[in-house]
């Protein structure tokens, strides 16, 4: 039986790991549009502080890794169609057949509606390729506007400063993390990076990014303007879901999977920033990621297993403001408890009857994690 996984991020390779362990003769290949080199996406917005290069954040080369696993590597890649009928797929290095196969495209940085000369400009980094060429353009720069205070945003923003380099973020909330916490901790985050230099736009969008000689002018909706060196877009992620559309699986907000992480075509799977989990679920976490791998090797290797996500806190890499937060279910009925002082905020998201639904613990409350997890109802 042929796996056939396209992908190379810490899903397939996760997924590898897991299948090889499940079944030592299964027969695996690997399909990327890159080289496929192993390494930790999350370390991305992090990495400046520590003086991190793409080249040191590669954690195995693609090459030891498919020989570590005896993984059939097919890099620099790009699958441009599927046929589910005949379980082939067309790619750039030829057509292959598969027995099952895997999709664990990733994601796309979601790109603003925004005017101006400069506004091509504008870097996201989603991948070992981008954070290269972001640092290249750092060198020598002073100025940096951020779009977006969502989780990314602010792990940028506070890197940034580690790295002694200013940073303005804009978003259309009025606070940072607006999805993740509630008021009163997205305040205490904004406080807290702001002490340390981090300046705020908030409650407004951009509307125009204009060359402005070696640098940009931003002008927002209420009428103001900001002068940057660089601008990084950090508003979110869109799952990849064409290729899956295209060969007529079924798709949403992200490619829809059952809890074996099967989609509407019972041989074709999907893991990872691109899968869609019960029609519910999008999860761009480590920790989902790992669990759902581990279940689908066992599917793969013959012994079907269901998908089962725990509570996972997700941490904030923001460390002048340490955070963990595991937002209560859209189904969940129940009010913040909150309780606040100059070293941190400990928010418990409780339902009437006094269960832990959700949670969100910045600075010194960081540290109670271990302790309040176990509360936590699971996802699925």
């Amino acid at each position: 039986m042929n796996t056939t996984i396209i992908g190379s991020g810490v899903a397939a390779w996760t997924l590898v790991r897991e299948l090889r362990k499940a079944d030592p003769e299964a027969e695996i290949r690997l399909i990327t549009a890159d080289s496929g080199d192993f390494y930790s996406k999350p370390m991305l917005s992090n990495a400046l502080a520590s003086g991190k290069t793409a080249e040191s954040l590669v954690m195995t080369p693609a090459a030891k890794f498919a020989e570590q696993q005896k993984v059939e590597l097919v890099p620099n890649a790009t699958v441009s169609a599927v046929d589910s009928e005949s379980r082939r797929l067309t790619s750039s290095a030829g057509e292959f057949s598969y027995d099952n196969l895997v999709l664990a495209l990733g994601a796309d940085t979601i790109k603003l509606p925004i005017e101006g000369d400069g506004a091509s400009d504008v870097i996201s980094v989603n991948d070992l390729n981008d954070y290269a060429e972001f640092r290249k353009l750092l060198d020598g720069k002073k100025e940096v506007a951020v779009l977006g205070a969502g989780l990314i945003g602010c792990e940028f923003a506070n890197d940034l400063l580690k790295a002694d380099i200013h940073t303005t973020v804009f978003d259309l909330a009025d606070r940072p993390l607006a999805r993740l916490l509630p008021e009163q901790a997205s305040i205490f985050m904004q406080n807290k990076l702001a002490e340390k230099g981090v300046s705020w736009k908030l409650g407004r969008t951009i509307n125009s990014i204009e060359k402005n000689g070696a640098g940009y002018t931003l002008t927002d909706s209420i009428g103001e303007t900001t002068q940057a060196d660089l601008v990084l877009s950090a508003v979110g992620l869109k799952p990849r879901t064409e290729l899956a559309k295209n060969a007529g699986i079924t798709v949403a907000r992200g490619i829809v999977v059952n809890s074996l992480g099967q989609t509407s075509n019972n041989n074709i799977y999907a893991l990872g920033d691109c899968a869609e989990y019960l029609g519910k679920f999008v999860l761009p976490y480590i920790m989902p990621v790992m669990q759902a791998a581990r279940a689908m090797a066992q599917t793969l290797a013959g012994k079907p297993t269901e998908i089962k996500f725990p509570a996972m806190p997700v941490s904030i890499k923001t460390p002048d403001c340490p955070a963990v937060v595991n937002p209560p279910l859209p189904e969940h009925v129940g009010e913040w408890e909150i309780t606040a002082d100059e070293n941190g905020v400990k928010a418990l998201f409780k339902g009437k009857d006094g269960a832990l639904l959700g949670m969100a613990l910045l600075g010194e409350a960081s540290k109670e994690r271990q302790a309040l997890t176990p509360q936590l109802p699971a996802m699925i």
